[in-house]
């Protein structure tokens, strides 16, 4: 929704994964009956149409069925959300949950290896899946006539993953070099993934969504296999419908799809409590780059819902805060950082995370401009808090940031895609499904006096983590890595 969330990106990343879909066909485009499908569309309905609010059901299993109405394009997206991520490992299988959304690619009882993409692409439809620390989802976007095609196929990988070990061997590797790719060829990445291993320490956001390399080495089969059969279950789903449907007909479809899964009990998860910090911590990255970087992270609250309470309000407040000193263009960071003869920066960012399973960080990074150090990029990125805690800040920047929430939320309305991904993400973290408009009711309510208080409260030296990254000369000698022939990527969020 906004730039510095957490959740922020997810339609534009979204679109740069469907721009990447798989192609060919296999199978045959339907097995269902025409009195499956929704009567037909025209352009003059579509003008009478506005989006309808979501509406929420759960079917006897157990399974969450989310449907949001919008008669303007025939079209849906159909996607699946699993209250389980990187979050729910254990050490020693970390990225078995990115793993295993691999691997729902690679067959069931009725499906083999690379045909439920090639039946969605027969179909007309885009479809991709993602991991996250909190949840996994996969989507499917088609042609409104073909939804229940899209839920058949669904239904059936999440009720019968199968897939050889051999499959299981081969994919193995392309994960292992998307994390080649991703993380330890790019050094930002490498960067971050060093920050939160640091700045966490009882948190299972300590380990990256991709796994650590020695524990994907040692990944088997049935790590993954058992990881489904513990998660993968309906009361730990949710099915998210957004667009030319009606709520009852994609009730009815999920109940023939979905009801037959049978039901089982979700495991209980332990407390990952995440003790106190006392004391700065800081880490160096030697990687081979142009420039260093500098990442600040300060241990912060996360937001448990819109109702008014001492963490609550504190986490609206450090959004705005982020909003202030980087949410626009022209913003503080930027004109502080990066302008004018004294400039120390070539890009500075500040981002609140705000939502999460897990504790929460305030993020400020730069990249130092030419003839200068990170460590006086750090320097001016907390002087420009201190400034905010010193001297607070003005209601004309209040105004701005808030109007700008208010336009993006209505630019996000145009995507069936972001009120998917949106309604999915609300529940995964156990939010309210309409979070978006109380968000901005509640950010709208923010002051001027808050946000000083926070910058105050949360940038001490005793809350702060730091990563420098430590440009090394490159080797001219090093491959260049590209992704295997039809590997899927972008995966990972």
């Amino acid at each position: 929704m906004f730039k510095f969330l957490r959740f922020s990106c997810a339609a534009a990343w979204l679109t740069a994964l469907l721009g990447g879909g798989l192609g060919g066909c296999a199978l045959p485009a339907s097995t269902h009956t025409e009195a499956d499908r929704r009567p037909g569309w025209s352009e003059t309905q579509s003008q009478q149409f506005q989006p309808s609010a979501p509406q929420q059901f759960q079917l006897a299993n157990g399974l969450t069925v989310i449907v949001k109405p919008d008669h303007r394009s025939p079209t849906a997206v159909h996607m699946l959300w699993l209250r389980v991520g990187a979050y729910d490992e254990v050490d020693g299988t970390s990225g078995v949950a990115h793993a295993l959304e691999h691997m729902m690619f690679k067959g069931s009882d009725k499906l083999g290896p690379g045909e439920f993409s090639r039946q969605v692409a027969l179909l007309g439809g885009r479809e991709n899946a993602f991991t996250s620390f909190d949840y996994t989802a996969y989507f499917q976007q088609v042609p409104v006539a073909h939804l229940p095609d899209v839920m058949a196929l669904e239904a059936e990988r999440f009720a019968h993953s199968q897939w050889p070990d051999e499959e299981f061997a081969r994919e193995l590797e392309v994960i292992k070099e998307e994390r080649r790719m991703r993380t330890e060829d790019n050094p930002r990445a490498l960067l971050r993934e060093q920050l939160n291993a640091a700045a966490f320490v009882a948190s299972p956001y300590r380990r990256p969504v991709i796994g650590w390399m020695g524990d994907l080495e040692a990944l088997q089969a049935d790590d993954v296999r058992a990881f489904w059969q513990r998660w993968y279950v309906p009361a730990n789903a949710a099915l998210v419908v957004a667009g030319d449907v009606e709520a009852a007909q994609v009730l009815a479809w999920a109940q023939k799809y979905y009801g037959n899964i049978p039901a089982r009990a979700v495991p209980a998860r332990k407390p990952h409590t995440e003790p106190a910090q006392i004391g700065s911590r800081r880490v160096e990255v030697k990687a081979p780059a142009e420039q260093a970087a500098v990442y600040l992270a300060f241990q912060a609250p996360r937001l448990t819902g819109v109702e008014p309470s001492p963490d609550n309000d504190d986490a609206l407040a450090l959004t705005v805060l982020a909003a202030v000193l980087d949410g626009y263009q022209g913003a503080r960071l930027e004109q502080a950082l990066t302008q004018g003869p004294d400039r120390v920066a070539d890009s500075a960012d500040a981002g609140n995370g705000l939502v999460g399973r897990g504790p929460q960080l305030f993020m400020l990074t730069g990249v130092p401009a030419q003839g200068k150090t990170a460590a006086q990029v750090e320097a001016a990125l907390r002087a420009q808090v201190k400034k905010v805690a010193d001297e607070g800040v003005n209601e004309a920047e209040l105004a701005r940031v808030k109007t700008q929430w208010v336009a993006s939320q209505v630019y996000e309305r145009d995507s069936l895609m972001a009120q998917a991904m949106n309604l999915g993400s609300n529940w995964a973290q156990s939010l309210p499904l309409n979070l978006d408009d109380r968000l901005i009711e509640r950010l709208k309510t923010i002051t001027a006096a808050q946000v000083q208080a926070v910058a105050r409260k949360y940038f001490g030296d005793d809350q702060l983590t730091v990563a420098t990254l430590l440009p090394q000369p490159r080797d001219p000698n090093a491959p260049r890595r590209k992704p295997a022939a039809g590997a899927r990527m972008g995966d990972v969020q």
